[in-house]
């Protein structure tokens, strides 16, 4: 749809644009299911898990964000791609993925050792930061504000699963190296 609406008409870039979508949105997808299979049982807590981690660490980086990172003399993330985010958003993200993975870790919802718990909460909180990031980037090249209308105030549908975009395939090659898939 996007190809369709854009002002440009040089062709390679609207394929480019159009295949990365679709990838962006497919890769996941595809590798959810792989991801969560323990032996060939699906299993929905690890899923969920991921999720869970996901949209905590999003909580613990806008509390702590908004909080110490919209002073003037706070340093930026990426400011040009979204001008909001802040490295004390970033770290603090990470620190409750982390805590997040552990608590889980806890329930017995991960069924990885300590350690690995740890990596795969730093792993998906910071691959759902390059998520967003990517996200915020393709809609500022298409010049659009939000994904949609789906879920108002929030940016629309794909706004709230765009960090498990990038964190889950993340996840996967973690768990895949080392092999404990």
């Amino acid at each position: 749809m996007s190809c369709l609406l854009l002002p440009s008409r040089d062709g390679f870039n609207d394929i480019t644009f159009l295949y990365t979508g679709l990838l962006y949105i497919a890769l996941p997808i595809t590798l959810s299911p792989i991801v969560v299979m323990d032996g060939e049982v699906f299993d929905g807590w690890m899923l969920l898990s991921f999720f869970i981690i996901i949209w905590l660490s999003d909580v613990g980086a806008y509390c702590f964000g908004t909080a110490f990172g919209q002073k003037p003399e706070s340093r930026k993330l990426a400011p040009s791609i979204s001008p909001k985010k802040s490295w004390w958003g970033f770290w603090s993200g990470l620190v409750f993925g982390i805590g997040t993975a552990v608590g889980l870790h806890y329930l017995g919802w991960l069924p990885y050792g300590l350690g690995h718990c740890i990596a795969l909460g730093a792993i998906v909180s910071a691959g759902g930061v390059c998520g967003d990031l990517f996200e915020s980037m393709w809609k500022r090249q298409f010049g659009v504000k939000d994904s949609g209308r789906c879920i108002p105030g929030h940016g629309g549908m794909l706004d709230r699963f765009d960090s498990s975009l990038v964190a889950i395939p993340m996840a996967y090659v973690y768990l895949a190296l080392i092999d404990l898939l």
